[in-house]
């Protein structure tokens, strides 16, 4: 049986295209140590729609 760890999955948006108003948005699943990093997360990933890299932060 498996353990239950301290590894939660969330959910990465990006801030740019949320603050450009455009339709649709950037979103990225990911999981993180939530004893090691108990903060929110802020990753610089690729945007698609925007085509550029963009700093992603964690949403809920």
């Amino acid at each position: 049986m498996a353990k239950r760890g301290n590894r939660v999955q969330v959910i990465l948006e990006c801030t740019e295209h949320k603050a450009s108003g455009m339709p649709g948005t950037s979103r990225y699943i990911t999981t993180k140590n939530k004893k090691n990093t108990p903060d929110r997360l802020e990753i610089k990933k690729y945007n698609p729609i925007l085509k550029k890299m963009t700093v992603h932060k964690e949403i809920k």
